[in-house]
């Protein structure tokens, strides 16, 4: 049966190395028995343009581009840590680069996918951060800078990043209500896929009258490496640690 996968937030970096490997595994096995896949954002936990030279992502560019060339097809969305994937990424792997939100039909339900951070609208201050670096003007003039020196920002930020993230509620961290509904009503929709913030979950909501779902994609962690496995008879989140 023709099965749809979608992953997001692995975050991989080289202090993690046992999600580095259980992803390469991923890559060869799991993800070999889909039609589809979608990476919903924040497959790295920092891309700094096409030129990284981080040693660790090439053995998963090499890992996509062997998935791609078996004929699965991989769409990436840009998360909030990996915006700056460009047409180099593209080249080396063989993904499509989507918008974010990007509409699809799954399986005769009409859906939106999204990273999820833009909806976080009571995060007044990283709305106003990602609307910054967003900007093609901003990622031309950051990506024209020497590449040790855009390691130097992407340090300073999250660093600035992880002393944020203590001292604020989980609430504002989190998708608002409001947020998704307005994404639903926008894109004439009542499924919604997402991934961000790290809280793997099925909600059931209405919206004008009827029945949506708002599915939230899991983060990989040392321990845990959640996927969403869509196919005609439904959806189901899967831990790949507990179903091999």
């Amino acid at each position: 049966m023709p099965e749809t996968l979608f992953i997001a937030d692995l975050h991989l970096d080289p202090k993690r190395p046992n999600t580095l490997t259980f992803c390469l595994d991923f890559l060869a096995g799991r993800a070999r028995q889909a039609t589809v896949l979608y990476i919903l954002g924040d497959l790295f936990e920092v891309w700094l343009g096409d030129d990284d030279d981080e040693p660790v992502y090439q053995p998963v560019l090499t890992a996509l581009h062997h998935l791609t060339a078996s004929g699965v097809f991989v769409f990436v969305m840009h998360g909030n840590r990996d915006f700056l994937l460009g047409e180099g990424f593209v080249a080396a792997t063989g993904c499509q680069l989507i918008d974010d939100p990007h509409l699809i039909d799954l399986y005769g339900t009409p859906t939106l996918l999204m990273h999820g951070d833009s909806l976080c609208t009571l995060d007044v201050d990283y709305q106003a951060f990602r609307q910054q670096v967003r900007d093609p003007l901003w990622q031309a003039q950051f990506l024209a800078k020497p590449l040790a020196q855009r390691r130097i920002f992407a340090q300073q930020a999250r660093t600035h990043s992880q002393a944020k993230t203590q001292m604020t509620a989980e609430a504002i961290m989190d998708v608002a209500p409001e947020a998704v509904i307005s994404a639903l009503e926008t894109h004439n929709v009542y499924q919604l896929i997402h991934g961000h913030t790290h809280r793997p979950a099925m909600h059931q909501l209405t919206v004008n009258g009827q029945t949506a779902y708002r599915r939230v994609v899991g983060d990989w962690r040392d321990e845990s490496a959640i996927i969403l496995s869509c196919t005609a008879e439904g959806c189901q989140l899967i831990d790949l640690y507990d179903n091999g």
